[in-house]
């Protein structure tokens, strides 16, 4: 349970971080990163299975790198359901998801 609201923690200040930085993302406050973090994780854990899947002969095709569009896709997607983060445009999204996922995994490396 611990791992988990670290990780939590960790996707909620690279949310809040990389949307100082990405223009065309932006999120409302450190209570709308967690929320969207959290959202993100919902969304991570029941879509994201099933999009791989669906679009593995794609993803095999570009050597792993759709990917990187999914990601971006499901960050958009948080932001349609979350009025805390708001995204305009997907490009902006994808690489905001690029961020998000190098300074998430970075936080959790440090941390642990």
């Amino acid at each position: 349970m611990k791992g988990i609201l670290l990780r939590w923690a960790a996707n909620a200040v690279a949310i809040f971080i990389t949307a100082h930085f990405i223009k065309g993302l932006e999120v409302s406050g450190i209570k709308g990163a967690i929320i969207a973090a959290a959202i993100l994780g919902i969304f991570n854990a029941l879509i994201r299975p099933l999009l791989l899947l669906l679009t593995l002969p794609l993803n095999l095709l570009t050597l792993g790198l759709f990917t990187l569009i999914i990601n971006g896709f499901l960050l958009f997607l948080v932001s349609k359901v979350t009025p805390e983060l708001t995204i305009h445009g997907f490009w902006p999204a994808v690489l905001g998801a690029l961020i998000i996922s190098f300074l998430s995994g970075l936080i959790n490396w440090l941390i642990a």
